[in-house]
């Protein structure tokens, strides 16, 4: 994706279900979960770059004997960063104390971080915030081991305001209104309402107040505690939860906006927003992850039973296609294939764009995540090759010479590398957006890769606002004289906001939006913007669940075909030379590539919550008024 948004976050939870003696003798270290947590976050580095966090429970830990630690980090690299101060504790420790060096026991009980449980996060910041206070895991700590909560997530909650009221009217004072704590307080009232009746119930049995700390572990239901909780959130989300005295879950959203997958055998259970951490991490095959089920939690208790429990009742299936398209890695089996596959489908359009000359076409990509897709279009186009040849041997028959078919077999796709980013500029710019002299030079071109008059045809991932491409991309490429530039987007026209994980919130950043209003206003139809306005305005603070998305009649006048022509012309440089021309994926061609993950909502406006649509009413309330802020 030629435009920087935010990603979205990732999480991942380590149980393990051996005493940590059993991997020092195996594995050579009882610090195998703190390694292993280490990788599981690198590998979903994808998914956030602003700040990281990682946290552990030590398991049956004496009172007075510290059992819970936390690390968190918004440096360049925080993920290093967090790992660089858990060695150094740990190396510190031992070079103070040499016995700790090959005693397990002592390590557990002297050294921090290496407990059974392990929770890590990788985050960016969805609110642009980026303080190390924003930054996960979020704890709630408690003197009652079983009330302590540590939470973790990948989520925006749409009624995060309506939900900090509820926190309000139970008499609570939470510290702020953001997602993140008012899902743990609400999450942690529950909790501590569970432990306080259990505590009264095995008092009644006759047991003593020491007596009863483990039997709360052993009794308390986890899953009833979510039930309450979570029934009435809304937004997308995987969140993870670490309990004091050892219990953990990770639970997904009832439509399964936000991924999550898990693996267990006799020594680990190990959950992650995306499955190719996991089989990398531990070498699995790709059929023994699994996936969690939308409306499901794993609940693992502090005895290792591990069970998959519904939470809420799962409404259609609407797993973020965005998922598919950039922001999982690319290493997924199904992933991997699908995105080769949006590329396939898309190659009709690019043809008719070329007149299907391939001939003088030149197909190349831009960044790098686009390769894959660009892939699945090359070999399309290798395909349709393949049948113009055949067409034209049939034709020929007996008749045809050497030079003729050696000139028939040699005409293939051409492909370049066209473009290269110069990440350490890239690094340097994003520090002032301003300097749009520099932006231009973002990327490096190959020159001699294309001849001039030739078309010259760039897959990209999305197109979402164009700033670089406009500002750059178009620019550097048509110095290598193109008669046309043709830029696929291997995704659908953003048009809507999300409100469920990634950053993107208002509806003026979107180029396709642009496109639409500049339509209204050459055809005179701008009153519409005027009628959409008072029917958010009378829908934006209605408790109906049955809200309807008005933004949609902004767009209903124009074709899909329209609005891209008019992103053309808007993302066209005035100095360009080239003729420019945009291509979107159709959002039919996207279900058939991601029969999987259907989420279609900032291509669609079909949001899968009631918040979503009222989310999006109050974006177009924000644009109508002019206010520079966004929608939840």
């Amino acid at each position: 994706m030629s435009d920087a948004i935010k990603h979205e976050c990732g999480i991942s939870i380590i149980r393990l279900l051996k005493p940590l003696s059993y991997y020092k003798e195996k594995y050579g270290t009882a610090f195998y979960g703190v390694n292993k947590m280490y990788l599981m976050m690198e590998k979903q580095h994808n998914r956030g770059q602003d700040g990281a966090g990682f946290a552990s429970i030590k398991l049956d830990m004496n009172a007075g004997e510290r059992y819970m630690s936390r690390v968190r980090s918004t440096a360049q690299q925080p993920i290093q960063d967090i790992f660089a101060q858990i060695n150094e504790r740990i190396n510190t420790a031992i070079l103070k104390n040499p016995e700790y060096k090959d005693d397990v026991a002592l390590q557990k009980k002297n050294i921090p971080y290496i407990g059974e449980l392990l929770l890590g996060h990788v985050r960016y910041g969805t609110f642009g915030k980026n303080s190390i206070e924003s930054v996960h895991p979020f704890i709630r700590q408690n003197n009652w081991m079983h009330r302590n909560l540590i939470v973790a997530g990948n989520f925006n909650m749409t009624n995060v305001h309506e939900l900090f009221d509820n926190l309000v009217q139970l008499g609570q004072h939470p510290k702020e209104m953001a997602d993140t704590v008012t899902v743990m307080e609400k999450i942690g009232h529950f909790l501590d309402d569970a432990v306080a009746k259990l505590y009264k119930q095995i008092k009644k049995e006759g047991y003593t107040k020491l007596e009863a700390t483990p039997l709360i572990a052993e009794r308390l239901k986890v899953a009833k505690i979510l039930r309450r909780a979570t029934k009435n959130f809304d937004g997308g989300y995987t969140m993870g939860g670490l309990l004091g005295h050892g219990d953990a879950f990770v639970q997904r959203d009832p439509a399964g906006i936000r991924p999550a997958y898990y693996y267990q055998d006799d020594e680990v259970v190990v959950v992650a927003s995306e499955r190719p951490a996991i089989q990398t991490v531990f070498n699995v095959p790709y059929e023994e992850v699994k996936e969690l089920d939308p409306g499901h939690a794993i609940i693992i208790k502090k005895s290792g039973s591990t069970a998959i429990k519904q939470i809420l009742e799962p409404t259609e299936r609407k797993a973020c296609s965005f998922e598919r398209i950039y922001f999982s890695r690319g290493s997924d089996k199904e992933i991997y294939e699908e995105r080769k596959e949006l590329g396939k489908l898309i190659f009709p359009k690019i043809l008719t764009a070329i007149d299907n000359n391939l001939k003088k076409t030149v197909f190349s990509y831009i960044p790098n995540t686009a390769e894959t897709s660009f892939f699945g279009m090359v070999k399309e186009a290798q395909n349709y090759l393949n049948k113009k040849k055949e067409e034209q041997i049939l034709a020929l028959g007996p008749k045809m010479t050497s030079e003729q078919l050696h000139e028939i077999l040699d005409v293939r796709p051409r492909i370049e590398k066209v473009a290269i980013k110069d990440a350490k500029l890239r690094t340097f710019i994003t520090q002032d957006d301003s300097r749009d002299d520099l932006v231009a030079h973002v990327y490096d071109i190959s020159y001699g890769s294309v001849d001039k008059g030739d078309n010259l045809v760039i897959i990209d991932d999305s197109i979402v606002r164009g700033t670089t491409l406009k500002k750059s991309i178009l620019r550097i490429l048509d110095r290598l004289s193109p008669k046309k530039i043709i830029v696929v987007s291997s995704a659908p026209q953003i048009r809507y906001p999300d409100c469920y994980g990634i950053d993107m919130a208002k509806l003026e950043d979107f180029v396709a939006f642009k496109a639409a209003l500049a339509l209204h206003q050459e055809r005179g139809t701008t009153a519409v913007v005027d009628q959409i306005y008072q029917k958010c305005l009378e829908q934006v603070s209605t408790k109906d669940k049955n809200v309807i998305n008005y933004v949609k009649e902004f767009y209903a006048p124009f074709t899909a075909d329209e609005i891209s022509d008019k992103i053309g012309a808007l993302l066209s440089p005035s100095d360009i030379k080239a003729e420019v021309q945009i291509i979107y994926q159709t959002i039919t061609s996207l279900h058939k590539a991601c029969p999987k993950n259907l989420g279609d909502w900032y291509f669609t406006g079909n949001y899968p919550t009631a918040g979503g649509n009222r989310v999006v009413n109050r974006a177009f309330i924000n644009f109508y008024e002019g206010k520079n802020q966004r929608a939840y």
